[in-house]
């Protein structure tokens, strides 16, 4: 069950107008926060993510399910049942016992899924997949909404990264 917090900090964002996908993301932060405490573990960042994204739609977020050929047809069905709990709320009781070894099964992965690594690696793995233009789209978007002092610091954010990638080579 997402905290009380996650679930208004997501209220907050749709009465703001913010897409669904971005109410989605605070209950993937909350994921990656419990992998990195030890709350439990996962297999990958992608596990993390699906299990944010699941609360998400539990919690009456409408993120569509994923479309034909981007997943796999199990995958976008149980996004699908997700879509449907959260549009009916909470009725069902929740069962101890299946419950229980759900969370023994993700306590016995590890932690490093969500360490900024592994999130690193999947970010450009995922961006690489998207194409040139829409990542040179994104960018130009990030560049009118930081304003000149964002930009300043995320320039010298590059540079450093360009720094480090120099030594590491």
């Amino acid at each position: 069950m997402p905290e009380e917090e996650v679930i208004e900090r997501a209220h907050k964002d749709e009465e703001q107008g913010k897409s669904p996908s971005t109410q989605a993301g605070e209950f993937v932060r909350e994921e990656m926060h419990h992998v990195r405490e030890g709350k439990h573990g996962a297999r990958s960042p992608q596990q993390a993510i699906a299990i944010g994204l699941s609360k998400a739609r539990h919690a009456g977020v409408k993120l569509p399910a994923p479309k034909r050929g981007k997943t796999s047809a199990r995958t976008r069905t149980q996004a699908q049942r997700d879509l449907r709990k959260g549009r009916r709320g909470r009725r069902s009781r929740t069962f101890r016992t299946r419950s229980r070894a759900t969370t023994g099964a993700l306590q016995r992965e590890g932690h490093a899924a969500a360490s900024r690594e592994s999130l690193s690696r999947h970010a450009h793995r995922v961006a690489r997949r998207r194409g040139r233009r829409s990542r040179r789209d994104a960018a130009m978007k990030a560049v009118h909404t930081k304003g000149p002092p964002g930009l300043r610091r995320e320039a010298r954010k590059g540079a450093r990264a360009r720094q480090r990638h120099r030594r590491a080579a």
